[in-house]
């Protein structure tokens, strides 16, 4: 064969292989508990997420209804009976990721399992829907910290999706999201003004319906609220207890360790769960690290 020719071919081959998707063996659900989808070109492929952040139920503090309604609303998903897809929505830092992780971990046992899917990803639904469908698990389909702007292909297909379409999921799956909005996409001052005041909209209350015609599908909205001061202090004081516990130790609440977790939440400009947790992390090594450069337990 001509030297140039062999030369193009291997020029071409190893051009396709830049498209193609890495090369993954079929998943073991039997030990793989949650994977990412990943985009590749023209279509996309499971990717086993090796380890998963190991969270309990237990650990999410400040939010027990919040758990208690997506809880049960997994157990009777689980169980086989009707369930509905969820929208966690709120403030950040209120704990919506952690809940889904430690769902699965607590229930992975039970035969759930997570597909993450990133936002853009979404339009790949009824390939991700269609390689899970006949397996003998239940599947949440996992979209974190997603917002849209009408018209987009992802929002369409997960509209479709979640109306019960074309692209519906089958009945081992459902579909979770969390969001820092209510409705998913941007809202604005204009939204409430008269129609005419607004690009000469005709319909005006049509465009609004349109804006929250996608969170409207999900059967279940759960909201997470920023923490008052006096609960802030609740959820760091038992992160702090928690955090000694764990490592067999003790601290004294002091009102010293309140005014420090009250300055931290300012400083941060914010009194969510995760700046509780933050604090904790920060005040227990510093007191261990104390403790241990005195000798002392």
């Amino acid at each position: 064969m001509d030297k140039e020719l062999t030369h193009q071919l291997k020029q071409v081959l190893t051009s396709l292989q830049l498209l193609l998707p890495k090369p993954f063996a079929e998943i073991d659900w039997t030990v793989c508990h949650a994977a990412n989808w990943r985009r590749h070109s023209f279509s996309g492929y499971m990717e086993p997420l090796e380890s998963i952040e190991q969270i309990a139920l237990d650990d999410l503090l400040g939010i027990e209804e919040q758990k208690r309604i997506i809880e049960e609303n997994t157990c009777q998903f689980l169980a086989g009976y009707p369930a509905n897809n969820a929208l966690l929505w709120g403030t950040r830092g209120t704990g919506k990721s952690s809940l889904i992780r430690a769902i699965l971990n607590n229930y992975a046992s039970q035969g759930l399992r997570i597909v993450q899917v990133d936002k853009h990803d979404l339009i790949h639904l009824p390939d991700i829907v269609d390689s899970i469908k006949r397996l003998p698990y239940r599947f949440i389909i996992f979209s974190d910290d997603i917002s849209f702007e009408v018209g987009e292909s992802s929002y369409k297909m997960l509209k479709s999706a979640l109306d019960g379409g074309v692209y519906a999921p089958p009945d081992n799956v459902l579909i979770y999201v969390t969001s820092n909005r209510r409705h998913l996409l941007p809202e604005f001052e204009t939204d409430n003004r008269g129609a005419m005041l607004i690009n000469n909209e005709m319909h005006h209350g049509e465009a609004i319906e349109e804006k929250i015609s996608l969170s409207g599908r999900f059967g279940l909205w759960i909201g997470f609220h920023p923490f008052s001061q006096e609960q802030y202090i609740s959820v760091t004081r038992q992160w702090v207890d928690k955090l000694f516990a764990k490592l067999g130790s003790q601290l004294v609440w002091t009102e010293e360790t309140r005014l420090a977790a009250i300055q931290w939440g300012y400083d941060k400009g914010d009194n969510s769960g995760r700046i509780a947790y933050q604090f904790a992390l920060h005040w227990v090594g510093m007191q261990l690290l104390e403790r241990h450069r005195k000798g002392t337990k």
